[in-house]
């Protein structure tokens, strides 16, 4: 299936206004699930805020099986959740870890997850191993399988990290930890809608996501996989009266599906946001979706090659949607500023972000651009053609 590349830029109205290469911080959402979560708003202010949840009650429902298609998940196995970092920590912190278990990981982690396996090993003794990379720069699946033994608890990565191109083998991670026997926790908030995503396939546990990335949806949304086979005995951290039910005065009962890891109050504009986002992309495809983005970013780090000065910084045998690349001798912010005021969107990832890669690497930051459908060959050029002549006259 081919993409209408005019009819989807026609249907996102940021096209109109800027070049935007920040996909991977919050992408352009689509008139369409514009027009959703405003509506809601908008009903919200007319009638209630209960009222209009009640009145939107079969699209708010409908959340649930929409995302579920998207990942190839059941239904009760999601949980909306406000976005990728507290869907994560919803399941990580559920985990109850002992002095001695161990958490594999990966060397691209994102620091938010980093820092949560350094509180948990300071506050349970538990021991955090960094999995090594191979020679492609993804982690290495022999010493992943080496690295596990008897005490290992947990496997943990993030499937796309924020600071590169580089995408994760994650189904063979997947089979390594499923014939291990140890649970698997996947980091997809750059992955779900970049590329397509099959958690039977992939084998994962828990998938956490979130909306504003690549799927297009309205920021302070995301949600969460639990594999109901495998994690419905795993009680949430937190607990409120949609997640349990108080069923005698010293007693509660806790949901059988994913939606104990919700909370009662939701952003319910968000929800159906989310979930006319999924929609859309499950319309238009995953696999045209991932392959228009892996032509465009190949055309982009072609193009980026050219330039005096730019060396391409991204990692691994399988590259997506995220571009990054470093400028010799010149002050990454200072750059995106310079584009900026050209109303074209990047980024800059920092040691903040992922300080095992980046340090290792010795790299202090990278650029990143991150194209997504609505981005047109035509933009690669104007994009490229500006970072020079900024490039030339010293930022």
């Amino acid at each position: 299936m081919s993409l209408d590349i005019a009819r989807l830029r026609a249907e996102t109205p940021g096209c109109a206004h800027v070049l935007h290469l920040n996909a991977a911080g919050s992408a352009l959402p689509s008139q369409r699930t514009l027009d959703a979560t405003l509506g809601h708003l908008q009903l919200e202010a007319e009638i209630g805020g209960y009222e209009a949840a009640d009145k939107a009650r079969d699209t708010l429902n409908g959340f649930y099986p929409s995302v579920a298609r998207l990942i190839g998940a059941e239904a009760e196995e999601i949980a909306f959740i406000e976005n990728a970092t507290r869907a994560w920590d919803m399941a990580f912190y559920s985990l109850d870890f002992k002095p001695g278990d161990r958490i594999l990981t990966c060397v691209s982690e994102y620091s938010s997850n980093y820092i949560s396996y350094l509180q948990v090993a300071k506050k349970t003794g538990a021991e955090i191993v960094v999995v090594p990379d191979d020679r492609h720069g993804q982690i290495d699946l022999g010493a992943l399988e080496r690295a596990i033994d008897k005490r290992t608890r947990l496997v943990s990565i993030s499937h796309v990290p924020t600071q590169g191109g580089l995408v994760q083998p994650a189904e063979a991670v997947g089979k390594i930890a499923n014939d291990a026997g140890i649970l698997y926790l996947l980091d997809a908030c750059q992955s779900v809608g970049q590329l397509p995503v099959d958690v039977k396939k992939i084998g994962c546990d828990f998938l956490s996501m979130t909306g504003r990335k690549y799927l297009r949806g309205p920021r302070g949304t995301g949600f969460l996989y639990a594999k109901q086979a495998t994690t419905a005995h795993i009680e949430p951290v937190f607990l409120d009266n949609h997640a349990a039910r108080w069923t005698d005065d010293n007693a509660y009962t806790v949901m059988g599906d994913a939606k104990r890891f919700e909370n009662w109050e939701r952003y319910f504009a968000g929800v159906i946001g989310l979930k006319v986002a999924a929609d859309q992309a499950n319309e238009l495809g995953m696999d045209a979706i991932w392959a228009r983005l892996r032509e465009l970013a190949d055309g982009l780090r072609a193009r980026l090659s050219m330039l005096k000065g730019v060396t391409l910084t991204d990692l691994g045998k399988v590259r997506g949607g995220i571009v990054t690349f470093a400028v010799a001798g010149a002050d990454h912010n200072a750059l995106k500023l310079a584009l900026q005021a050209q109303a074209i969107n990047v980024s800059v990832s920092t040691q903040f972000s992922s300080r095992l890669d980046l340090k290792g690497r010795g790299l202090r930051d990278v650029m990143r651009a991150s194209v997504h459908v609505y981005n047109t060959e035509a933009e690669l050029d104007r994009f490229v053609a500006a970072l020079e002549a900024v490039i030339k006259r010293g930022g």
